[in-house]
Protein backbone atom coordinates (compact mmCIF):
# COMPACT_ATOMS: atom_id res chain seq x y z
CA UNK A 1 0.00 0.00 0.00
CA UNK A 2 1.60 3.30 -1.30
CA UNK A 3 0.93 7.10 -0.86
CA UNK A 4 -2.14 9.26 -1.40
CA UNK A 5 -3.02 11.55 -3.97
CA UNK A 6 -3.97 15.42 -3.52
CA UNK A 7 -7.00 16.39 -2.23
CA UNK A 8 -9.26 18.22 -4.03
CA UNK A 9 -11.11 20.55 -3.00
CA UNK A 10 -14.95 20.36 -2.88
CA UNK A 11 -16.99 22.91 -5.11
CA UNK A 12 -20.43 24.17 -4.54
CA UNK A 13 -21.48 21.98 -7.19
CA UNK A 14 -22.18 18.87 -5.06
CA UNK A 15 -23.60 20.91 -2.17
CA UNK A 16 -26.64 18.54 -2.30
CA UNK A 17 -24.64 15.17 -2.02
CA UNK A 18 -22.91 16.52 0.38
CA UNK A 19 -26.14 17.38 2.61
CA UNK A 20 -27.24 13.66 1.88
CA UNK A 21 -23.38 12.74 3.59
CA UNK A 22 -24.24 14.92 6.43
CA UNK A 23 -27.83 13.63 7.23
CA UNK A 24 -25.91 10.16 6.85
CA UNK A 25 -24.14 11.55 9.76
CA UNK A 26 -26.79 12.89 11.61
CA UNK A 27 -29.00 9.27 11.22
CA UNK A 28 -25.93 7.61 12.67
CA UNK A 29 -25.55 5.56 9.69
CA UNK A 30 -21.90 5.37 9.90
CA UNK A 31 -19.83 7.08 12.26
CA UNK A 32 -16.99 7.59 8.97
CA UNK A 33 -17.33 8.71 5.20
CA UNK A 34 -14.90 9.62 2.86
CA UNK A 35 -16.41 10.24 -1.01
CA UNK A 36 -14.88 10.84 -4.42
CA UNK A 37 -16.57 11.96 -7.09
CA UNK A 38 -14.71 12.18 -10.70
CA UNK A 39 -14.45 11.80 -14.93
CA UNK A 40 -12.29 9.21 -16.36
CA UNK A 41 -8.90 12.18 -16.30
CA UNK A 42 -9.56 14.15 -13.49
CA UNK A 43 -10.79 14.16 -9.84
CA UNK A 44 -13.92 16.62 -9.31
CA UNK A 45 -14.77 16.36 -5.27
CA UNK A 46 -12.79 14.50 -2.44
CA UNK A 47 -14.29 14.97 1.35
CA UNK A 48 -13.87 13.41 4.46
CA UNK A 49 -16.94 12.95 7.35
CA UNK A 50 -17.24 12.33 10.78
CA UNK A 51 -15.04 10.77 13.20
CA UNK A 52 -13.33 6.78 13.25
CA UNK A 53 -16.17 6.03 15.59
CA UNK A 54 -18.92 7.59 17.40
CA UNK A 55 -16.64 8.48 20.52
CA UNK A 56 -16.81 12.37 20.67
CA UNK A 57 -12.82 11.99 21.29
CA UNK A 58 -12.25 9.69 18.07
CA UNK A 59 -9.75 10.72 15.29
CA UNK A 60 -11.70 12.69 12.12
CA UNK A 61 -11.54 11.06 8.76
CA UNK A 62 -9.58 12.23 7.01
CA UNK A 63 -9.27 12.44 2.88
CA UNK A 64 -6.93 9.13 3.49
CA UNK A 65 -8.47 7.05 5.48
CA UNK A 66 -8.09 3.62 4.78
CA UNK A 67 -11.10 1.29 4.79
CA UNK A 68 -12.03 -2.65 4.76
CA UNK A 69 -13.28 -2.40 0.86
CA UNK A 70 -15.19 -5.90 1.46
CA UNK A 71 -17.27 -6.78 -1.48
CA UNK A 72 -15.30 -4.16 -3.65
CA UNK A 73 -12.61 -6.64 -3.48
CA UNK A 74 -14.40 -8.88 -6.03
CA UNK A 75 -14.30 -6.08 -8.51
CA UNK A 76 -11.69 -4.51 -8.07
CA UNK A 77 -9.13 -7.80 -7.30
CA UNK A 78 -10.52 -10.91 -8.77
CA UNK A 79 -12.49 -9.79 -11.82
CA UNK A 80 -9.62 -8.07 -12.66
CA UNK A 81 -6.95 -10.73 -12.39
CA UNK A 82 -9.83 -12.67 -14.11
CA UNK A 83 -9.84 -10.07 -17.05
CA UNK A 84 -5.88 -10.70 -16.84
CA UNK A 85 -6.05 -14.45 -17.22
CA UNK A 86 -8.31 -14.11 -19.67
CA UNK A 87 -6.12 -12.26 -22.25
CA UNK A 88 -3.22 -14.39 -20.93
CA UNK A 89 -4.97 -17.20 -22.18
CA UNK A 90 -4.55 -19.03 -19.14
CA UNK A 91 -8.04 -19.44 -18.94
CA UNK A 92 -11.60 -18.97 -20.78
CA UNK A 93 -15.15 -17.62 -20.18
CA UNK A 94 -16.26 -21.14 -21.31
CA UNK A 95 -13.66 -23.04 -19.45
CA UNK A 96 -15.53 -26.31 -17.14
CA UNK A 97 -14.64 -25.67 -13.24
CA UNK A 98 -14.24 -29.37 -13.36
CA UNK A 99 -11.18 -29.00 -15.29
CA UNK A 100 -9.85 -26.41 -12.89
CA UNK A 101 -10.90 -28.04 -9.33
CA UNK A 102 -10.15 -31.07 -7.98
CA UNK A 103 -13.20 -32.97 -6.67
CA UNK A 104 -15.38 -30.82 -8.64
CA UNK A 105 -17.97 -33.43 -9.86
CA UNK A 106 -21.52 -34.72 -9.96
CA UNK A 107 -24.98 -33.41 -10.87
CA UNK A 108 -24.57 -30.41 -12.67
CA UNK A 109 -21.21 -29.87 -11.70
CA UNK A 110 -19.94 -30.30 -15.07
CA UNK A 111 -22.08 -27.53 -16.64
CA UNK A 112 -20.17 -24.72 -14.31
CA UNK A 113 -17.73 -22.80 -15.93
CA UNK A 114 -15.80 -19.74 -14.87
CA UNK A 115 -18.32 -17.33 -16.17
CA UNK A 116 -20.71 -18.77 -13.82
CA UNK A 117 -18.91 -17.96 -10.94
CA UNK A 118 -18.65 -14.43 -12.15
CA UNK A 119 -22.11 -13.57 -12.76
CA UNK A 120 -23.30 -15.81 -9.83
CA UNK A 121 -25.33 -18.09 -11.61
CA UNK A 122 -23.11 -21.33 -10.96
CA UNK A 123 -25.65 -22.59 -8.38
CA UNK A 124 -23.61 -22.72 -5.21
CA UNK A 125 -26.00 -20.98 -2.43
CA UNK A 126 -25.51 -17.53 -1.33
CA UNK A 127 -23.02 -17.91 1.76
CA UNK A 128 -21.88 -20.87 3.85
CA UNK A 129 -20.20 -20.64 6.85
CA UNK A 130 -16.58 -21.98 6.00
CA UNK A 131 -15.24 -20.81 8.84
CA UNK A 132 -17.05 -22.61 11.78
CA UNK A 133 -16.02 -25.94 9.98
CA UNK A 134 -12.25 -25.13 8.74
CA UNK A 135 -9.41 -22.85 7.98
CA UNK A 136 -7.14 -22.37 5.34
CA UNK A 137 -7.82 -23.14 1.57
CA UNK A 138 -7.55 -26.95 1.28
CA UNK A 139 -10.69 -26.66 4.39
CA UNK A 140 -12.37 -24.05 2.12
CA UNK A 141 -12.29 -25.90 -1.27
CA UNK A 142 -13.19 -29.27 0.40
CA UNK A 143 -16.02 -27.42 2.03
CA UNK A 144 -16.75 -25.76 -1.66
CA UNK A 145 -16.38 -28.83 -3.80
CA UNK A 146 -19.20 -30.57 -0.40
CA UNK A 147 -21.42 -27.86 -0.80
CA UNK A 148 -24.74 -29.04 -3.08
CA UNK A 149 -25.63 -26.73 -5.74
CA UNK A 150 -29.12 -25.11 -4.72
CA UNK A 151 -30.12 -24.65 -8.76
CA UNK A 152 -29.27 -25.69 -12.20
CA UNK A 153 -26.21 -23.06 -13.35
CA UNK A 154 -26.79 -20.45 -15.77
CA UNK A 155 -30.98 -20.67 -14.94
CA UNK A 156 -30.54 -17.65 -12.02
CA UNK A 157 -28.46 -15.62 -10.41
CA UNK A 158 -27.90 -15.43 -6.44
CA UNK A 159 -25.18 -13.42 -5.26
CA UNK A 160 -22.36 -15.87 -3.23
CA UNK A 161 -19.02 -15.42 -2.28
CA UNK A 162 -18.45 -18.91 -2.79
CA UNK A 163 -18.21 -18.43 -6.29
CA UNK A 164 -15.47 -15.65 -5.57
CA UNK A 165 -13.72 -17.74 -3.21
CA UNK A 166 -13.62 -20.69 -5.24
CA UNK A 167 -12.27 -18.36 -8.27
CA UNK A 168 -9.71 -16.80 -6.30
CA UNK A 169 -8.70 -20.03 -5.42
CA UNK A 170 -8.55 -20.55 -9.69
CA UNK A 171 -6.59 -17.57 -10.24
CA UNK A 172 -3.65 -18.69 -7.73
CA UNK A 173 -3.57 -22.08 -9.62
CA UNK A 174 -3.35 -20.75 -12.97
CA UNK A 175 -1.13 -17.95 -12.98
CA UNK A 176 1.06 -19.99 -10.05
CA UNK A 177 1.18 -17.30 -7.47
CA UNK A 178 -1.00 -16.01 -4.39
CA UNK A 179 -3.83 -13.55 -5.30
CA UNK A 180 -2.57 -10.88 -2.92
CA UNK A 181 0.79 -11.12 -4.57
CA UNK A 182 -1.00 -10.76 -8.38
CA UNK A 183 -2.77 -7.92 -7.24
CA UNK A 184 -0.19 -5.88 -5.83
CA UNK A 185 0.88 -5.02 -9.20
CA UNK A 186 -2.24 -3.99 -10.65
CA UNK A 187 -2.21 -2.34 -6.99
CA UNK A 188 1.26 -0.57 -7.91
CA UNK A 189 0.04 0.88 -10.93
CA UNK A 190 -2.58 2.34 -9.27
CA UNK A 191 -0.08 4.68 -7.09
CA UNK A 192 -2.63 4.77 -3.95
CA UNK A 193 -2.91 2.82 -0.65
CA UNK A 194 -4.99 -0.36 -1.77
CA UNK A 195 -3.85 -4.18 -0.82
CA UNK A 196 -4.61 -7.32 1.67
CA UNK A 197 -3.29 -6.95 5.16
CA UNK A 198 -2.39 -3.78 5.37
CA UNK A 199 0.59 -2.11 7.68
CA UNK A 200 0.20 -2.10 10.95
CA UNK A 201 2.14 1.54 10.61
CA UNK A 202 -1.52 2.88 8.80
CA UNK A 203 -3.71 1.78 12.12
CA UNK A 204 -4.18 4.77 13.17
CA UNK A 205 -5.61 5.85 9.55
CA UNK A 206 -7.93 2.34 9.45
CA UNK A 207 -11.69 2.96 10.20
CA UNK A 208 -12.80 0.20 12.77
CA UNK A 209 -15.93 -1.99 11.54
CA UNK A 210 -17.36 -4.43 14.08
CA UNK A 211 -17.22 -5.88 17.64
CA UNK A 212 -17.19 -9.10 16.49
CA UNK A 213 -17.75 -11.49 19.33
CA UNK A 214 -16.67 -14.61 17.64
CA UNK A 215 -13.05 -12.92 17.57
CA UNK A 216 -13.73 -11.51 20.77
CA UNK A 217 -12.55 -7.81 19.98
CA UNK A 218 -13.22 -5.03 17.77
CA UNK A 219 -11.93 -5.20 14.44
CA UNK A 220 -9.62 -2.36 13.13
CA UNK A 221 -6.84 -3.43 10.54
CA UNK A 222 -8.22 -6.91 10.09
CA UNK A 223 -10.60 -8.08 7.34
CA UNK A 224 -14.65 -7.87 8.90
CA UNK A 225 -15.48 -10.90 6.45
CA UNK A 226 -15.36 -14.09 8.62
CA UNK A 227 -14.72 -16.23 5.57
CA UNK A 228 -11.64 -14.07 4.68
CA UNK A 229 -9.83 -13.79 8.04
CA UNK A 230 -10.40 -17.77 8.21
CA UNK A 231 -8.34 -17.38 4.59
CA UNK A 232 -5.76 -15.18 7.02
CA UNK A 233 -7.37 -12.17 5.03
CA UNK A 234 -6.64 -13.08 1.30
CA UNK A 235 -9.34 -14.14 -0.56
CA UNK A 236 -11.36 -13.70 -3.65
CA UNK A 237 -14.25 -12.11 -1.98
CA UNK A 238 -12.61 -10.02 -0.05
CA UNK A 239 -9.93 -8.71 2.23
CA UNK A 240 -8.47 -5.30 0.18
CA UNK A 241 -8.30 -2.29 2.02
CA UNK A 242 -7.61 1.18 0.32
CA UNK A 243 -8.75 4.75 0.51
CA UNK A 244 -11.00 6.80 -1.56
CA UNK A 245 -8.39 7.92 -3.94
CA UNK A 246 -7.31 4.24 -4.38
CA UNK A 247 -10.83 2.97 -5.44
CA UNK A 248 -11.18 6.28 -7.72
CA UNK A 249 -8.00 5.47 -9.42
CA UNK A 250 -9.12 2.54 -10.23
CA UNK A 251 -12.25 3.83 -11.55
CA UNK A 252 -10.36 5.95 -13.51
CA UNK A 253 -8.20 3.13 -15.57
CA UNK A 254 -12.04 1.19 -15.93
CA UNK A 255 -13.20 4.23 -17.67
CA UNK A 256 -9.74 4.65 -19.76
CA UNK A 257 -10.18 0.77 -20.70
CA UNK A 258 -13.72 1.16 -22.45
CA UNK A 259 -11.14 3.57 -24.92
CA UNK A 260 -8.23 2.13 -25.08
CA UNK A 261 -6.12 -1.01 -23.98
CA UNK A 262 -4.30 -0.18 -20.37
CA UNK A 263 -2.79 -2.06 -17.63
CA UNK A 264 -5.87 -3.65 -17.08
CA UNK A 265 -6.75 -4.80 -19.83
CA UNK A 266 -7.88 -4.17 -23.65
CA UNK A 267 -11.28 -2.31 -24.39
CA UNK A 268 -13.53 -5.45 -25.69
CA UNK A 269 -12.31 -7.54 -22.41
CA UNK A 270 -13.20 -4.80 -20.19
CA UNK A 271 -16.89 -4.78 -22.33
CA UNK A 272 -17.34 -7.98 -22.21
CA UNK A 273 -16.77 -8.19 -18.91
CA UNK A 274 -19.08 -4.75 -18.08
CA UNK A 275 -22.23 -6.76 -20.30
CA UNK A 276 -25.31 -8.38 -18.79
CA UNK A 277 -24.45 -12.25 -18.88
CA UNK A 278 -28.37 -12.58 -20.04
CA UNK A 279 -29.12 -15.04 -16.87
CA UNK A 280 -33.20 -14.98 -16.66
CA UNK A 281 -33.85 -12.08 -14.15
CA UNK A 282 -30.50 -10.71 -13.30
CA UNK A 283 -28.61 -7.68 -13.29
CA UNK A 284 -25.36 -9.12 -12.93
CA UNK A 285 -22.18 -8.89 -15.53
CA UNK A 286 -19.01 -10.64 -15.29
CA UNK A 287 -17.79 -9.22 -11.41
CA UNK A 288 -20.08 -6.48 -11.65
CA UNK A 289 -23.06 -5.46 -10.90
CA UNK A 290 -25.01 -2.86 -13.61
CA UNK A 291 -27.45 0.26 -13.43
CA UNK A 292 -31.16 -0.87 -12.47
CA UNK A 293 -33.43 2.02 -10.79
CA UNK A 294 -34.14 0.53 -8.05
CA UNK A 295 -30.23 -0.38 -7.33
CA UNK A 296 -27.86 1.49 -5.03
CA UNK A 297 -26.77 3.75 -7.51
CA UNK A 298 -30.14 5.67 -8.00
CA UNK A 299 -31.66 6.49 -10.92
CA UNK A 300 -29.55 9.09 -12.97
CA UNK A 301 -26.97 6.77 -13.95
CA UNK A 302 -26.91 5.99 -17.64
CA UNK A 303 -27.91 1.66 -18.60
CA UNK A 304 -24.00 1.12 -19.20
CA UNK A 305 -22.98 2.06 -15.49
CA UNK A 306 -21.22 -0.64 -13.34
CA UNK A 307 -20.71 -0.48 -9.78
CA UNK A 308 -21.10 -2.85 -7.02
CA UNK A 309 -21.31 -2.85 -3.00
CA UNK A 310 -19.47 -3.84 -0.10
CA UNK A 311 -20.98 -5.23 3.11
CA UNK A 312 -18.79 -3.00 5.53
CA UNK A 313 -20.91 0.06 4.06
CA UNK A 314 -18.87 0.87 0.62
CA UNK A 315 -19.76 1.14 -2.84
CA UNK A 316 -18.54 2.13 -6.60
CA UNK A 317 -20.47 3.07 -9.33
CA UNK A 318 -18.75 3.93 -13.12
CA UNK A 319 -20.64 5.72 -15.73
CA UNK A 320 -18.77 5.47 -18.85
CA UNK A 321 -21.33 7.00 -20.66
CA UNK A 322 -22.31 10.32 -18.67
CA UNK A 323 -17.62 10.11 -17.48
CA UNK A 324 -18.67 10.28 -14.05
CA UNK A 325 -17.42 7.74 -11.03
CA UNK A 326 -18.82 7.81 -7.27
CA UNK A 327 -16.67 6.04 -4.57
CA UNK A 328 -18.59 6.10 -1.02
CA UNK A 329 -16.12 4.63 1.26
CA UNK A 330 -17.96 4.87 5.33
CA UNK A 331 -17.53 2.15 8.11
CA UNK A 332 -21.34 1.62 8.68
CA UNK A 333 -21.07 -1.85 10.14
CA UNK A 334 -19.22 0.13 13.48
CA UNK A 335 -19.84 -1.00 16.03
CA UNK A 336 -22.62 -3.29 14.64
CA UNK A 337 -24.13 -4.58 11.10
CA UNK A 338 -27.34 -3.94 12.37
CA UNK A 339 -27.86 -0.67 10.84
CA UNK A 340 -29.12 -0.49 7.41
CA UNK A 341 -29.38 3.19 7.45
CA UNK A 342 -27.33 4.23 4.72
CA UNK A 343 -29.49 1.43 2.43
CA UNK A 344 -31.54 4.45 1.77
CA UNK A 345 -28.53 7.33 1.73
CA UNK A 346 -26.75 5.67 -1.14
CA UNK A 347 -29.53 5.76 -4.07
CA UNK A 348 -30.02 9.61 -3.08
CA UNK A 349 -27.08 10.52 -2.56
CA UNK A 350 -25.89 8.80 -6.37
CA UNK A 351 -28.97 11.19 -7.75
CA UNK A 352 -27.56 14.12 -6.54
CA UNK A 353 -24.22 13.54 -7.38
CA UNK A 354 -25.15 12.66 -11.19
CA UNK A 355 -27.69 15.98 -11.19
CA UNK A 356 -24.55 18.58 -10.41
CA UNK A 357 -23.76 18.14 -13.95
Amino acid sequence: MTGDAPVTPASDLFAAARAVLAEGLDQRAYPAAVIEVGRRDSVLWREAFGRLTYDPDARPTVPNTVFDLASLTKVIATASLAMRAVEAGHLTLETPVADLVGGWVGGDRAAVTVRHLLDHSSGLPARVRLWETGKGRDAFERGIVGTPLDYAPGSRSIYSDLDFILLGFVLEDVNDAPIDAQFASLAAALGEEIGYQPAASLMDRIAPTEHDPSRGRALQGEVHDENAAALDGVAGHAGVFGTAAAVGAFARLVMQTFAGRTSLAAPATMRAFAARTGVPESSRALGWDTMLPTSSCGARMSKAAIGHTGFTGTSLWIDPENDRYVVLLTNRVHPTRANEALLKLRPRLHDAVMSAG
